[in-house]
């Protein structure tokens, strides 16, 4: 198979939704689809062994919530499937932001019982400023929740989305039958006992057929027709430019966890959704059809593994055919570097791969030499952007708690940052290390994996903070001054940064006034 055949084969895209909509149970029930794995894990329940493939982290297992984004890749006819799921929950949104780069569509999940929420107007959100596909699956139609004109309401009020239903909902909660598939007009009858198979599925060339009373009641019958037809004259019909712009949403019903309505989705998914989209540099636009080889480092993710301490840098392949044990070029350290067992995802689970194509995320063995946001090329220095950092806006100071560990408590903290969810600052009066991170939940997570992943165990102190600010300066006579009168809120960041910790947005304004010379960066990557 040629290099465009297989292009055209990669459909790479993020799922995201506020906390607990069902979207880590939903991308289970799309690996099953997809043949990649044989039964569902259980996300809510810690009595249950298995647990959700995507979440893999110790941590994930324990409180049900998915902390840090997963990569997972399966085939569904003849099509690769590149899926992200991305944690949901607010203080992991830097993760999140930061993986909505290397996908070229997304999937949003919400409640029907909640609606819309606050975290996916964010998300969306950054979607929309990208111009990103987006398809709506509304969640747990088998419980009772809002009405579906509702619902729709909200979506196209609240996200700014121009709503396009490709199925809609018979009934819901106790009456739910089912769901009219409106993409390929099939009668789709519902299973409390999640074995949606053939038999469910009845084709209907009209819903004026006497079938539907048969299947779903005479009241049901009828209030499907009347809603089809409202949505018939209130809707546009689906148009494929349209969505690939990213001005057309289409919405499917359906419930994840009893695996009803995702096959619907999931046909049409393949079928509508982009293959692998050109991405914008300093220098130019990469379109994926090129010869020559380029990615970019979205994700770093130390101990995969936590028995081999092996830390994974996630790379996007934008361009041409990333090969096996093939020298590209390094752009930021401007050095040349092979990769001898680059690996293809499906959650923890890892496999060598000879060569991967554009859409396609491959995982590269990393000893330190990356950051988020590298690049990588066949020799040609790009740089590509739209790559979020963000300022932290919470800090607390890190203690040693067994000094007999403090080894390996600084390479867990060391390798931890790199990450890119927390940043460290190490005070130049003191010497103390502070962690700044985006989220509160973020310090627990630190914590947790210090001690079960590198065998050590940390405290935190509570430290009044603002924010952190990065210095720039060219009069190293106005740094010197400035260093003296302000030493005590000066730090070094891991990469031996200078840093101001200011305490108040008050005290910021009166530093930045006191010394016009000095600049204040809300992100360490300033020109």
């Amino acid at each position: 198979m040629g290099k465009l055949e297989e292009i055209q084969k990669r459909r790479t895209f993020g799922i995201i939704s506020h906390p607990d909509a069902g979207k880590t149970t939903l991308t289970e029930k799309l690996l099953l689809f997809g043949g990649a794995i044989q039964s569902a894990g259980a996300v809510k329940s810690n009595k249950i062994k298995k647990h959700a493939t995507s979440d893999f982290m110790d941590i994930e297992r324990q409180r049900g919530i998915s902390v840090a984004t997963s990569v997972m890749a399966f085939y569904y006819k003849e099509k690769k499937i590149n899926i992200l799921d991305t944690p949901g929950h607010k203080d992991f949104a830097e993760d999140t932001y930061r993986t909505l780069t290397a996908v070229d569509s997304a999937i949003v999940v919400i409640d029907v019982a909640k609606g819309v929420e606050e975290q996916t107007e964010k998300l969306v959100k950054v979607c929309k400023t990208r111009n990103t596909p987006m398809i709506v699956f509304v969640n747990k139609m088998d419980r009772e929740g809002k009405d579906g004109f509702d619902l729709l309401d909200e979506i196209e009020g609240k996200l700014k989305m121009k709503a396009c239903p490709l199925s809609w909902p018979i009934g819901m909660g106790q009456r739910f039958k089912g769901v009219y598939n409106i993409f390929e007009s099939k009668l789709v009858l519902f299973d409390s006992h999640g074995k949606q198979d053939e038999e469910s599925t009845i084709v209907i060339e009209s819903l004026d057929d006497p079938i539907l009373e048969q299947k779903v009641g005479d009241q049901l019958a009828r209030e499907l027709r009347e809603e089809v037809e409202m949505i018939n004259e209130v809707y546009p019909s689906f148009d494929q430019e349209a969505y690939n712009a990213g001005e057309l949403n289409p919405v499917f019903f359906g419930s994840a966890i009893n695996n009803f309505g995702v096959k619907e989705m999931l046909d049409c998914f393949v079928e509508i959704a982009p293959m692998p989209l050109a991405r914008q540099t300093e220098e130019r636009l990469v379109d994926p059809l090129e010869d020559k080889f380029s990615g970019f480092i979205f994700k770093i993710h130390a101990n995969m593994d936590p028995k081999h301490r092996d830390r994974i840098a996630f790379l996007r392949i934008c361009s041409g055919i990333f090969e096996r044990n093939t020298n590209y070029l390094h752009v930021r350290n401007d050095k040349k570097i092979k990769f001898s067992n680059p690996t293809a995802f499906m959650a923890e689970k890892k496999s060598v791969i000879d060569e991967a194509y554009p859409g396609d995320i491959v995982g590269l063995y990393d000893s330190g030499n990356f950051k988020i946001g590298d690049a990588v090329t066949e020799g040609e220095k790009l740089h590509f952007i739209g790559i979020p950092s963000f300022s932290p806006e919470q800090f607390r100071y890190i203690n040693n708690a067994d000094p007999l560990k403090s080894k390996q408590l600084n390479k867990g903290v060391s390798q931890l940052m790199d990450e890119g969810v927390a940043q460290l600052f190490i005070m130049e009066n003191s010497g103390r290390k502070i962690i700044g991170t985006v989220g509160a939940l973020q310090f627990d997570v630190i914590q947790y994996r210090i001690e079960h992943e590198y065998g050590a165990k940390c405290t935190y102190e509570p430290i009044n903070m603002h924010k952190a600010t990065w210095i720039g300066y060219s009069d190293d006579v106005a740094f010197k001054e400035f260093y003296t009168r302000r030493r005590n809120n000066i730090a070094k960041d891991k990469d031996g940064k200078w840093v101001f910790l200011a305490e108040s947005a008050w005290s910021l304004n009166t530093v930045m006034e006191a010394h016009p010379k000095i600049s204040f960066h809300t992100s360490s990557e300033f020109e």
